[in-house]
């Protein structure tokens, strides 16, 4: 029989210098009771302390759910992460060398936890090379309080690789929807399983434990051996939440069906909404031009989850496959809080598992975000100043998609665009560069795109730019833009301008759009 706990009581499991690890993806399959007692705890007892956390993904709503919950001096000494962006208050902490740090990618550490469960030393991985991420740039380290180093480049069979070191789990929280008496723990209602399976199994083979957060427990025996995803031999305990507010499906939705690919009235994601003719949705019109039927897709979180938008409101959607990197395949993927779910998925598969698909080139064709460029066509999406977003998944998915799109606007920070007769007007600039002659951190290597021959492209609403032997070629401008006025004279490098140049599809611009115009 499994212990049975509340989640105070598995709060006071934690004891002082453990390494945690806590599953999750933003807000879905997140043990949410049970972080908060623990964060409760240490208000009012000063206990656990020196806490090292790890997460893969990205866990939190940006304020004090989730990992936030956890983010105090003295709570925490160190965190291994993915995704930085959503614990504001962990990465407070970080700038202020107050703990130690590491970003390292999402796939990464989700193969780490199988590997250290499996009893092997660590990874080794071509992912990360090139990048901040690299110990010959920065090891994936956050601050300059974090000495160990944690990757180490190796050669092997005469290439260079990535060893990873394994990670320390003594307690996994973690969070399913139905346990039964002998901890075998079900997911029905969670529109994600991340690494949950491999999670479970790297503490138990460390001496660890495991903790599972639930909405009900049941008798033994009531459970589909074919539903279980967490065994009830890696469960040491099951805390059952009453509290819907604290196992809501997303930080964003309690409960949508269509998550889990069940009929459902709840309203469909935004990129069913229609789309305003902005800076955004032209960009996303370009990229879709780039769609090629039958391809297996990674959309990124910002401006590339317009692209479904835009294929939906052209009737095609069904003629890709969306793929998220936390298990999602087919359906449509949500935005906001409630990305990482999607709505009538073909299948949800564990986050470790993905990532094998998308590390051995799975994917046909990727569409990320772009925050600043570089002459050599390097992409920040990691590090602004103070401010630690974090890889997330970006480095695998980049490194290794066969086609990679960068969508972003030109300028941020106040621009504002409006379309005229299939051309472009800039009404009012960005006050921020994005094109800049060397990016904060490398979370995307060029030079690594031109070893492997891959094809990138990077879409503006005014420009496209392609990766030509590690320089930026302009190949397009938008109907309207001037070249010097508009493009070149706001970057701060020249790039090589195509003796081809030509001007973006007036469609684009217009209000109406239909991508089967274009097949």
């Amino acid at each position: 029989m499994v212990t049975q706990l509340t989640a105070q009581q598995a709060a006071e499991w934690i004891e002082d210098g453990q390494a945690i690890m806590l599953g999750g993806f933003i807000g879905s399959v997140v043990p949410e009771a049970i972080e908060r007692a623990i964060g409760e705890r240490f208000d009012k007892f000063a206990a656990p302390k020196d806490l090292t956390l790890i997460f893969a993904a990205g866990q939190g709503d940006g304020k004090g759910r989730a990992v936030n919950h956890l983010a105090k001096p003295g709570l925490v000494s160190r965190v291994i992460g993915g995704h930085w962006g959503l614990v504001p208050k962990l990465q407070e902490l970080a700038v202020a060398e107050l703990i130690h740090g590491y970003n390292l990618p999402q796939g990464i550490i989700s193969h780490l936890l199988r590997d250290t469960a499996a009893g092997k030393l660590g990874t080794i991985s071509k992912v990360g090379l090139g990048t901040f991420v690299d110990p010959r740039i920065e090891g994936g380290k956050i601050n300059c309080a974090t000495k160990e180093d944690w990757v180490e480049l190796i050669q092997l069979q005469g290439e260079e690789h990535l060893f990873y070191h394994k990670l320390p789990v003594d307690i996994a929280l973690l969070r399913g929807t139905t346990a039964d008496e002998n901890g075998n723990i079900t997911m029905e209602d969670e529109c994600l399983i991340v690494e949950s399976l491999a999670a479970a199994q790297a503490a138990k083979n460390s001496g660890g434990k495991v903790i599972v957060q639930v909405k009900q427990v049941v008798k033994s025996g009531a459970l589909s051996p074919h539903a279980v995803k967490i065994p009830g031999i890696f469960v040491d305990a099951v805390v059952e939440c009453h509290d819907i507010t604290e196992h809501m499906q997303t930080f964003a939705t309690q409960m949508n069906p269509a998550f889990v690919g069940k009929s459902s009235t709840a309203k469909q994601p935004e990129n069913f909404s229609t789309l305003k003719l902005d800076a955004k949705t032209i960009i996303a019109r370009r990229a879709a031009l780039e769609l090629q039927c039958g391809s297996i897709l990674n959309l990124g979180i910002g401006v590339p989850e317009y692209i479904a938008a835009v294929a939906n409101e052209s009737g095609i959607l069904d003629q890709f496959v969306l793929t998220v990197e936390p298990g999602a395949v087919g359906g449509t993927p949500a935005g906001g809080l409630d990305f990482g779910a999607s709505s009538y998925p073909q299948a949800i598969i564990s986050q470790d598992q993905m990532f094998d698909f998308y590390d051995g080139g799975g994917i046909d064709q990727a569409f990320l975000g772009l925050a600043q460029c570089d002459k050599h066509g390097d992409i920040n999406v990691s590090r602004f100043g103070e401010k630690i977003a974090g890889c997330g998944g970006f480095i695998n998915i980049t490194q290794n998609a066969k086609q990679v799109y960068f969508c972003g606007t030109f300028t941020a920070k106040g621009l504002e665009v409006e379309c005229d007769n299939g051309r472009l007007k800039i009404l009012s600039e960005g006050k921020k560069a994005k094109f800049l002659s060397k990016v904060e951190q490398i979370t995307f290597s060029a030079k690594q795109a031109q070893l492997s021959k891959k094809p990138v492209l990077y879409i503006t609403e005014r420009a496209v730019f392609k990766l030509y032997n590690s320089d930026m070629e302009l190949i397009e401008i938008a109907p309207g833009i001037d070249l010097e006025k508009d493009i070149l004279s706001l970057m701060d490098f020249r790039p090589m301008v195509s003796p081809e140049l030509i001007e973006m599809d007036s469609k684009i611009f217009q209000t109406h759009f239909d991508l089967r115009m274009n097949q």
